[in-house]
């Protein structure tokens, strides 16, 4: 079972800020279980925490803005794409300061930190949200989209277009977050020179030079205008002739903006609040478009919260109905599980196909057949002991026993043609023969039943 991860020890980056020109100090410290990425500003009073999720997004211009009250950070998408791909989840960030200092423009130094000081696994699961489904959202004014389609884990391709001769089209594809480090980390942002004076005017990058970003000159503009600019930026003077990136060190690769811009695509996907399985195709991304996905996942998460486990019923199964009487003592009619499909240290996913000749719909009711919800919980609790009972020598010499049933909830009734599907977990560790456990039912992804339950692992006389 994947386990939740969280930093070895704290580290603190040091800078200017892109947009204030402020000199900032970051540090990203390690956090508890489910605690997820907060994000605490330090320099002002109380030392507010603001959390990093989609919906504290308050503005998408020139970066990913984060507020909450009066407090606001910006420019965080690059520390937050760092610790999503390499898989931290639990973060608190201090900053003293409205903004991340820009660093180089990338994720580099961020990734270069993290394996630095470790990452350390905890003890609570990993809760990925696993895209079973396409899902899309497009902006029809500005021709951006983003898909996500199921897949395995989680990978992205983003494709880019500009009205320029050196960017005009472009792609970048992550199909591994393990090769974030070596493929995609080391891309900086970049800005077109056109967009320099405007954003000046507007009171930002009051930090940047060439040193972290990288700067298109692709439509000449006279000398004095390209002057003024460069001692704006206190940079030095480049000739308005030359066309072309204006930075003295070459691109890192041919299609570096490309691969800043899915880079940009992680560090907001950060902020949907789980590791997600799936694949994204992002058509002329952006921060706005990014954000308005990340808020439609986390609706969809609200939504389906509890997810059903996969299950292909032509896969061959772990225990077959000849295994499963070798563990359990039932017999018909009351052996109500057919088969395994999955097992872990802690968990288990076993099927009980309800069919119109079980016994108690002859009496439950004939003209409404409905399976009772005490042979639900029954049946659970039978793929809790097959659990159990698989990790213990002679298993037949063992059964278990109902102590207490806790927390039942039926949703959705179950009738005759339905595929039960049962996920149970281990709550804690088995301890003087006595096991809790929680377990869910499904009907294809809808969950029908859930319970909590503490049962007693007996040697038989």
């Amino acid at each position: 079972m994947n386990k939740q991860q969280t930093l070895g020890g704290s580290f603190s980056l040091f800078g200017k800020g892109l947009h204030t020109g402020l000199s900032l100090t970051v540090t990203f410290n390690p956090a508890p279980e489910n605690h997820g990425y907060k994000i605490q500003r330090i320099d002002l009073e109380g030392q507010p925490i603001i959390e990093a999720i989609a919906e504290n997004v308050v503005d998408t211009s020139r970066g990913t803005v984060l507020a909450k009250g009066e407090a606001r950070c910006s420019t965080i998408e690059h520390g937050m794409a760092a610790l999503y791909a390499l898989g931290i989840d639990n973060c608190l960030i201090q900053v003293n300061g409205p903004e991340f200092p820009i660093l180089d423009g990338s994720s580099k130094i961020y990734v270069e930190n993290i394996n630095r000081v470790g990452i350390v696994k905890q003890n609570a699961a990993k809760s990925f949200y696993v895209i079973k489904k396409k899902i899309e959202f497009c902006d029809e004014k500005t021709g951006s989209s983003i898909i996500i389609l199921p897949d395995e884990q989680f990978s992205i391709t983003a494709m880019i277009a500009f009205d320029s001769q050196f960017i005009n089209s472009q792609f970048a594809t992550l199909d591994n977050m393990a090769d974030f480090a070596t493929e995609i980390a080391s891309a900086r942002t970049f800005v077109f020179v056109r967009e320099i004076a405007p954003l000046f005017q507007a009171g930002l990058i009051k930090g940047g030079d060439l040193h972290n970003a990288i700067v298109i000159y692709e439509r000449e503009i006279p000398q004095a205008d390209l002057d003024a600019l460069a001692d704006s930026m206190q940079v030095e003077h480049k000739d308005a002739t030359k066309l072309g990136y204006l930075n003295d060190s070459p691109l890192v690769w041919p299609n570096e903006p490309a691969r800043h811009k899915l880079l940009d695509i992680i560090g907001d996907m950060a902020l949907i609040g789980r590791p997600i399985k799936g694949r994204i195709i992002a058509t002329r991304p952006g921060h706005t478009i990014n954000n308005k996905f990340a808020r439609q996942m986390r609706r969809e998460i609200r939504a389906h919260e509890i997810q059903a486990p996969n299950y292909d019923p032509n896969d061959t199964p772990l225990m077959d109905v000849n295994r499963i009487r070798e563990l359990l003592p039932h017999r018909y009619p009351m052996q109500l599980v057919d088969k395994v499909v999955e097992t872990g240290a802690n968990h288990i996913v076993a099927v009980k196909n309800v069919t119109a000749n079980e016994a108690f719909f002859q009496g439950h009711f004939p003209q409404e057949p409905v399976m009772p919800g005490v042979l639900q919980i029954e049946a659970m609790a039978q793929a809790g002991g097959l659990l159990v009972l698989n990790s213990v020598e002679e298993p037949e010499r063992w059964s278990t026993y109902f102590l207490r049933i806790n927390d039942v909830k039926f949703r959705k009734k179950v009738v005759p043609g339905d595929t039960l599907l049962f996920k149970v977990e281990l709550m804690e560790p088995i301890r003087h023969g006595i096991s809790s456990m929680h377990g869910f039912a499904f009907v294809g992804e809808t969950v029908v039943m859930e319970a909590t339950f503490t049962a007693q692992i007996t040697k038989n006389k």
